[in-house]
């Protein structure tokens, strides 16, 4: 005779549904990663811009079309908060190998943090790339 799983209990917790709701820490830990393979695809761009500065006016004059275009802008600018944003989850990272904040009202306190201090940063880059 086998057991069979209680329905008031999930198997796992990384069931997606009625069993399992995103929380900040892990919401926050998947865009971590996500932002880091953004920021590595924006590295490539931004060696993409140096070559085209290193190829000539022709080659640069060209990248700058795309880069000014509506499509340019709006990478650029979620590109900076990605940087913002991984920049900020990074010090509290760093903070966090100190052995501290790691209580939970700590953590989510941080968190919000982040998210506040990514846009705030993103919004003072660009304030200032526009004056």
């Amino acid at each position: 005779m086998s057991a069979k799983p209680s329905p008031e209990r999930p198997l796992s917790p990384f069931m997606i549904g009625p069993y399992y709701r995103p929380q900040l820490t892990s919401m926050l830990s998947i865009l971590h990663r996500i932002t880091g393979v953004i920021n590595t695809v924006g590295a490539f761009l931004l060696s993409g811009w140096l070559l085209s500065i290193a190829s000539g006016p022709a080659a640069y004059d060209a990248f700058m079309g795309h880069a000014s275009a509506w499509y340019g802008l709006f990478f650029l600018f979620g590109w900076t908060w990605t940087v913002a944003y991984h920049l900020c989850n990074g010090v509290r990272h760093l903070y966090w190998d100190t052995g501290r904040g790691f209580d939970l009202d700590t953590v989510y306190k941080t968190g919000y943090a982040v998210i506040a201090g990514s846009v705030v940063l993103t919004v003072l880059v660009w304030i200032v790339v526009l004056i």
